[in-house]
């Protein structure tokens, strides 16, 4: 997903000017191509991650779309104060970068999980969450992130992911997006998930003969603002199993669910998220995932 994202950037930096990248002294054998072309738009910033938001806000109030680019918690837990004041606040076009949501980077520790950014992100009231499935998805999300400039947090994978969809989907906030695959389309029964586990509900639904009825959707742009849409989209579907790479506590599945709790729909959704118990564990992705998740 990073490599899509950067040669999506890259391309879209080529015909827009005001596109600026500043990284935190991280993402090297990955942004190079932006930076040697674009050397007045790169800034390495270097590990002050506070300062670098405090940068990316003054830049942004300048006329750029400023991208912020690091990993795991580093872009959003470490400067939660200055994100919330200066990039929220003011409403500024900043996009948070964080690659390897989840427990990709597992065995590096806790302080390398990302698990509970969307709680973070979301509690931020003009910040839009960009979580793509697929590197279809991650080519439009940022493209809709360039032609509607806003706060906003883009979460990716590190590693390239299987395309889910046959052409790069149209991405609007709150939007749900069907899935390819071929099972019943017509199903009032299905998995909607966020982020980079699309793969995940595709197992699940081979493995499992209760889900064998379920189609998929994604929905990849999501914010407190689009919440209130989301009831025609619920009472769609008699059952909805929402599936994240995150603790269940402030995440996606507890978004959804807020966004109906005074609509009495809530019995149709359950969720699939992280339980608390993984936090401290060290791993592989897999072996966490197996861990945190009763799938």
């Amino acid at each position: 997903m990073r490599e899509t994202f950067i040669k999506t950037l890259v391309k879209e930096a080529r015909n827009n000017k005001k596109i600026f990248l500043i990284v935190g002294d991280l993402g090297y054998s990955v942004v190079e191509s932006f930076a040697n072309e674009f050397p007045d738009r790169f800034l390495n910033i270097g590990v002050a991650e506070q300062n670098m938001m405090g940068v990316a806000a003054g830049i942004a109030s300048e006329g750029y779309h400023v991208f912020v680019y690091s990993i795991a918690n580093f872009p959003t837990f470490r400067c939660a104060e200055q994100i919330r004041n200066d990039i929220d606040y003011h409403k500024y076009p900043v996009t948070i970068v964080s690659v390897g949501g989840g427990l990709v980077y597992g065995a590096l520790g806790y302080s390398h999980h990302a698990i509970q950014d969307y709680a973070l992100m979301r509690s931020m009231p003009n910040i839009l969450i960009a979580a793509p499935g697929d590197n279809m998805e991650v080519e439009g999300c940022v493209k809709y992130l360039l032609k509607n400039p806003q706060p906003s947090y883009l979460r990716i994978g590190k590693l390239e992911h299987k395309n889910y969809h046959l052409k790069i989907p149209k991405v609007e906030p709150g939007k749900w997006l069907n899935i390819f695959k071929k099972n019943n389309d017509i199903s009032k029964k299905i998995f909607l998930t966020t982020g980079a586990v699309i793969n995940t509900a595709h197992t699940i639904i081979n493995k499992n003969k209760k889900y064998s009825n379920f189609k998929i959707m994604s929905m990849p742009l999501w914010s407190q603002k689009s919440k209130k849409i989301q009831f025609k989209n619920i009472k769609k579907f008699n059952q909805i199993v929402t599936l994240e790479d995150h603790l269940e506590d402030g995440g996606f599945g507890s978004w959804l669910l807020e966004s109906v709790q005074e609509k009495k729909l809530t019995d149709r959704i359950s969720i699939k998220a992280f339980k608390s118990d993984i936090c401290g564990h060290v791993g592989s992705q897999s072996t966490l995932n197996n861990i945190g998740w009763d799938l």
